[in-house]
């Protein structure tokens, strides 16, 4: 068990090295995709694989929060997306949210994404 967790945890420094070197909007975009992965496997009912894509986009909105500072308005945004895909993916949706929702929240910084480049 220790060997595994020790690879986690080498997987997790390597994945922050990586991800700092992208900007804002390419994180969001990053997090954007991993979002979408998990509600088309939770509509296809791959629960599984579906949970899987929910941490990862949870992981990679931990590491955009740490990252972020001490940016107040950032933090807000961050802490508010987290907590409304949480209600939404898992919890009992009292945000009323949809799929659409979530889709046209990431779609502009996929498209600003695309624009850096």
């Amino acid at each position: 068990m220790k060997i595994i967790s020790e690879k986690i945890t080498l997987q997790k420094k390597r994945l922050a090295r990586r991800w700092f070197k992208f900007s804002l909007i390419e994180q969001m975009a990053n997090i954007g995709s991993e979002v979408e992965r998990a509600i088309k496997w939770k509509e296809k009912g791959k629960a599984e694989i579906a949970e899987a894509a929910f941490f990862r986009a949870l992981e990679l909105l931990d590491l955009t929060i740490n990252g972020v500072g001490r940016d107040e308005a950032k933090l807000k945004e961050l802490c508010r997306a987290k907590e409304f895909f949480c209600d939404f993916f898992i919890g009992k949706n009292q945000y009323y949210q949809t799929k659409e929702m979530w889709q046209k929240y990431f779609y502009h910084f996929t498209y600003a994404a695309r624009l850096h480049r």
